[in-house]
């Protein structure tokens, strides 16, 4: 794979050599890498195999083949993981394939994710209920460890693992921009200007997270180490830009955004932390630092003026903000345990690759 330079033409960019993790995930990877010129077989056979994968899998949230396909799917609406897919984006057969497992996805999701009773649509009620649901605990934490256990390999496996988001971080919330109105947008788009960087390129937070990975010696190109990531880790994302693209779950969009910004300034700090234990300086905590103060600020603004104005100006939609809060606290918790577990029992939290995952001719 072509790594870009700065002396790689900005017409050129690399694109991660995908390998599938399943039999559904392979086909849709089969076909957009088809150069036949008709490839309405392959199409024909995708919605069969996306009903037998989701009826055979016990798991959709960790569930390899199902969350990798997502993610694939869903790359066609961001552009940065298939080199041939601006054809495909709306192609009928891979937007049903899309909606069948999204259909599935979110009823797992919502059996498995338990929201707390609603209160009044209420604006500070609303606020209150969700602070309450974001409260910090004293018992074990990936973050916490981070700050007082983790090895120089570990703190650059947790990289890895947050790449997956934070390479395109913010992007996935920003779909919700148009479907919002009023007090909810304007403070969606307060808080998103800063993950922007206020018009700034270098101040991105994207862009500072790829510089974090460029000091440890790590591939800030997108998707460098999608090969490498678990299923739940594709989930959290997959997660959020469901909720996001899809205008019914509006709600559920703002709810994740505002329990996102809510847990996210503490651990930033420990995390912050443990990097600067092992001798890292500003170049690698940079993007820890500016969470810890940004974040602070944007939980208040994702609480009241976003997640409590929204609720207030469209009550119908408060049932959706909670599970969209308690969506985004279960699978980013799910993803945390699967870290400090493997950590804690000396094992990388990254995939041990099998036969299945590793056909060499399906290279994008």
């Amino acid at each position: 794979m072509e790594r870009l330079t700065s002396e790689t033409p900005a017409t050129k960019r690399a694109f991660p050599a995908v390998q599938p993790r399943g039999s559904l995930s392979r086909a849709v990877l089969n076909l957009l890498a088809s150069d036949a010129p008709n490839p309405e077989p392959l199409l024909g056979e995708l919605s069969e195999l996306t009903s037998i994968a989701l009826a055979a899998s016990s798991d959709l949230v960790r569930d390899e083949d199902i969350q990798l396909c997502l993610f694939v799917l869903y790359s066609l609406h961001y552009g940065d993981v298939i080199e041939r897919g601006d054809e495909w984006e709306w192609h009928p057969a891979l937007v049903g394939a899309r909606l069948e497992i999204e259909s599935a996805f979110e009823a797992a999701l919502r059996a498995q994710v338990a929201c707390p009773p609603a209160p009044a649509s209420v604006q500070e009620d609303v606020a209150a209920a969700l602070f309450a649901m974001t409260a910090p605990d004293s018992g074990p934490s990936l973050s916490r460890y981070i700050a007082k256990q983790a090895t120089d390999e570990q703190l650059r496996e947790f990289l890895i693992q947050r790449s997956v988001y934070t390479l395109k971080e913010a992007d996935p919330h920003s779909w919700a921009i148009p479907r919002l109105t009023g007090r909810a947008k304007a403070a969606l788009v307060e808080i998103q200007a800063d993950e922007y960087g206020q018009g700034r390129a270098n101040n991105v937070h994207a862009a500072v997270y790829a510089a974090t990975m460029r000091s440890v010696g790590l591939d800030d190109s997108y998707g460098a180490y999608l090969n490498d990531v678990p299923a739940i880790t594709l989930a959290s994302l997959n997660l959020m830009t469901m909720f996001g693209l899809n205008r019914r779950l509006r709600g559920a969009i703002v709810g994740h955004l505002a329990a996102f910004e809510m847990t996210s300034s503490i651990p930033s700090r420990l995390n912050s932390n443990g990097f600067r234990r092992l001798g890292y300086g500003e170049a690698t905590t940079r993007y820890f630092d500016i969470h810890v103060e940004a974040d602070a600020i944007h939980e208040q603004i994702a609480g009241r003026d976003l997640a409590g104005a929204l609720a207030e100006d469209e009550p119908e939609l408060l049932g959706d903000i909670l599970f969209g809060a308690a969506a985004c606290l279960a699978v980013d918790g799910w993803a945390g345990q699967h870290i400090l577990e493997a950590w804690q029992d000396g094992r990388s939290s990254l995939r041990v690759r099998d036969a299945e995952s590793e056909p060499a001719e399906v290279l994008l």
